[in-house]
């Protein structure tokens, strides 16, 4: 999509932002924090500087008023969608013809635009129309498992198939398949920015999180994950309650995830926890 000027005759348009509209886009992912963590943090990362960002980010705009964004990259991710926004989002997709990995957000906004670009966009991979949205805001009550800790960048080589493991699981196939190196450059990012914990005991990964995206106000865990021989012990649990009051001090106050809703274990743990549910993701892998 190239930049082009706003329209002199329309009052609603799209338009490819760029670094002048930084503080139009921060103040809008502003008015919800919990929701648009991702977008957040790819906008503080880049400065909307396409040669940072790695991929573009449209603005809906209504009355000359930026309303809605969407972030369009290996992943495409909507933040503050208005219906209008939506459509015009899909129609430019549409004729954009590259698919992305997967299509995220709040379900109110991914579902319908999901149904518009299936006919387009083929079949896909897996639908979650239900993933609850979860947010808390101070520490946990519960008794902390002190072995939870950062991991350092040195012990990549330790960790790494801990997050293979759970990429597996959860996305069903093997990151490494193709042997591009994008998944494990991603992991020794986060390693290298201090956003990854675990319980390791004589060198093997017991349970890990990581923070996948932050902004001032809120962060995403991501990546929860536990040995099998581990798992219905209690151990998640507590190494949450660690991770939360461990992250809130590190990286940002408020600290947000997002569960399928039929993975009941983990929703519970995560409401022992203290966690609330404060909205609906969605995804679609494609």
């Amino acid at each position: 999509m190239t930049e082009v000027a706003e329209p002199q005759t329309q009052t609603s348009y799209i338009r490819l932002l760029g670094p002048a509209d930084f503080e139009k886009a921060c103040a809008l992912t502003d008015l919800d924090v919990n929701s648009n963590v991702f977008i957040r943090h790819r906008i503080m990362a880049s400065g909307l500087d396409s040669r940072w960002l790695g991929a573009e980010m449209w603005g809906w705009f209504e009355a000359g008023n930026l309303t809605s964004l969407l972030h369009v990259g290996t992943n495409v991710v909507p933040a503050m969608a208005t219906p209008a926004a939506m459509e015009a989002f899909v129609e430019r997709l549409i004729i954009r013809r590259t698919k992305p990995s997967s299509l995220v957000g709040p379900s109110h906004m991914v579902l319908p635009m999901w149904e518009a670009l299936e006919p387009h966009w083929g079949q896909a991979r897996s639908v979650r129309p239900s993933q609850p949205l979860m947010t808390i805001r101070f520490d946990s009550d519960l008794e902390l498992d002190r072995r939870v800790r950062q991991v350092r960048p040195d012990e990549i080589d330790l960790y790494y198939p801990a997050c293979v493991a759970m990429f597996k699981e959860e996305l069903g196939f093997d990151p490494d398949a193709e042997n591009t190196g994008g998944y494990r450059a991603r992991i020794v990012q986060l390693l290298e920015q201090g956003w990854a914990w675990a319980i390791i005991d004589n060198g093997r990964v017991l349970f890990k999180a990581e923070v996948g995206a932050a902004g001032p106000r809120a962060c995403q865990i991501q990546g929860v994950w536990v040995a099998p021989g581990y798992r219905n012990h209690g151990v998640a649990t507590f190494a949450m309650a660690s991770v939360v009051r461990q992250v809130r001090r590190e990286v940002a106050p408020v600290v947000t995830l997002y569960v399928n809703d039929h993975n009941l274990a983990a929703r519970e743990v995560y409401e022992r926890v203290g966690f609330k549910q404060t909205g609906t993701f969605a995804s679609v892998l494609i």
